[in-house]
């Protein structure tokens, strides 16, 4: 007997699976955030480079 092709796009029925479904986490949060993290670290070394150029004009 041979077996029923799978239309394309669906996915094609599993014998003895006794895997669940994971759950998948929801969008959003803090860390999905990038322009945020980058602007914090730009600002960040903005600070630290206007210390040492102010050390050196200090002089």
């Amino acid at each position: 007997m041979t077996e029923r092709l799978t239309p394309p796009g669906e996915t094609p029925p599993v014998e003895g699976s006794t895997a669940t479904a994971h759950q998948e986490p929801p969008d959003g949060g803090l860390w999905e955030h990038p322009r945020l993290w980058l602007s914090l670290i730009v600002i960040g070394c903005l600070l630290v480079a206007a210390f040492f150029i102010a050390r050196v004009t200090g002089l």
